[in-house]
């Protein structure tokens, strides 16, 4: 996940940069606005993806009640209640990575997104005459 993060970052940092070194973000158009919320969707899916998440984990050490009822367990009961622990820890774990999974997923979509838009913005903009005599003013 960590990989497909960072390669999520680069390439959203390239579209970005060559938007703004070609100079059709600066374009008032219907193409810059989908592109200016295309940015700040994805970097916010991205964010999400990269902020730390707290992993769940059982049982609590430091909980004087656990110590208290674990001592007095057979070691059957003792060992079935792990059992429930660890499945219970693991489903909580599993839900977090996939929040984070999912987000990167959305992130890859939005990307692609924001690619096919800057694509058809460069193609609008010379082959439109309207968008080209725009572009000469500046």
């Amino acid at each position: 996940m960590t990989t497909k993060l960072n390669i999520l970052f680069v390439v959203n940092g390239a579209l970005l940069t060559s938007l703004t070194l070609s100079r059709l973000m600066f374009i008032p158009s219907l193409f810059s606005l989908c592109e200016i919320i295309g940015f700040l969707i994805n970097f916010i899916l991205l964010i999400n993806a990269f902020l730390p998440r707290q992993s769940f984990i059982s049982p609590n050490l430091k909980d004087q009640k656990f110590l208290e009822r674990y001592l007095t367990l057979t070691p059957e009961e003792y060992q079935l209640r792990m059992m429930v622990n660890l499945v219970q820890t693991y489903q909580a774990n599993e839900q977090r990575l996939d929040d984070v999974s999912q987000s990167l997923t959305y992130a890859a979509y939005v990307t692609l997104t924001i690619a096919f838009v800057i694509m058809l913005h460069t193609l609008a903009a010379y082959f439109l005459p309207v968008l080209q005599s725009s572009q000469l003013s500046l």
